[in-house]
């Protein structure tokens, strides 16, 4: 997300949320983004079952309990999740702009259902049967890619 797109959204307080099985609690206390970006890539569409829609969150704003288990899904990023109910809990760049802030999973906050969605990344790899409805961002995947660090070639 652009920070002209995150700048109306931009918040500072406090955030609980917790896994499936509650296991891993999460607390934001600090500034994160109170806004919805979305992503079809195909490591997304795989590690999350359809799409991956996170908010942001900075890095010293967010503590975690429990048994986080990680993932290194890239050579610029990791995967993070329960390691008992095995639920998705964040996605964090380890190189490039982004590499200070955390993609949290929106699900595991109650506070975050009233979210907007407001940027959509390789729309044009969406599946047939999710299209998400509203005004907001969409950038396909050679508009994204122009711009950002990626995984080169197509991995279906």
């Amino acid at each position: 997300m652009s920070a002209d797109l995150r700048d109306p959204y931009r918040r500072q307080g406090v955030l609980h949320g917790r896994c499936l099985c509650g296991d891993v609690r999460i607390t934001v206390d600090g500034d994160y983004i109170a806004a919805i970006g979305a992503c079809h890539c195909i490591m997304c569409q795989r590690n999350n079952g359809v799409v991956f829609a996170a908010f942001e969150a900075s890095a010293d704003a967010v503590s975690a309990t429990g048994p986080v288990r990680t993932y290194a899904s890239s050579e610029f990023a990791e995967r993070t999740f329960c390691g008992t109910c095995g639920s998705p809990l964040w996605l964090r760049d380890t190189k490039g702009t982004y590499a200070s802030a955390y993609e949290l999973m929106p699900g595991l906050f109650a506070d975050a259902a009233a979210f907007p969605l407001i940027s959509e990344i390789y729309h044009d790899r969406a599946p047939a049967y999710v299209t998400l409805a509203g005004d907001h961002r969409r950038m396909t995947r050679a508009d994204y890619e122009q711009k950002n660090l990626h995984i080169e070639g197509d991995m279906r």
